[in-house]
């Protein structure tokens, strides 16, 4: 997995944005933005983990408790799995999709992934 300065700066601009986004109160655009964050983030494990916590506190937000209950295994995991190197390639981390399922990454992000 890449660790390139191209792609944490990418991985900043986005948690940024989601930032934004949920201080606003636009759940579906911080998630959308956060799951773009997580393909990025996944070889960091803090920003790995930042990700999911964020995930689940939008799940909260919305009283979603299958997004709650799949982020808080994510948050067990997601930090040593990024340690470890194990993690499913361009996986977006959201609850709705299998934890450890590799996706095609975004068209714009797969240069940098």
């Amino acid at each position: 997995m890449k660790r390139t300065p191209e792609r944490r700066a990418a991985f900043a601009r986005e948690a940024a944005l989601a930032r934004l986004a949920y201080v606003d109160g636009d759940l579906d655009e911080a998630f959308r933005l956060l799951e773009r964050a997580h393909v990025l983030g996944q070889p960091w494990a803090g920003a790995h983990s930042w990700t999911h916590w964020m995930m689940l506190r939008i799940g909260w937000r919305r009283r979603d408790g299958r997004e709650v209950a799949g982020q808080l295994l994510r948050l067990a995991a997601g930090g040593l799995l990024s340690i470890l190197g194990r993690l499913p390639h361009g996986n977006t981390g959201g609850a709705n999709v299998p934890a450890t399922r590799p996706m095609p990454p975004p068209p714009d992000l797969s240069p940098l992934v």
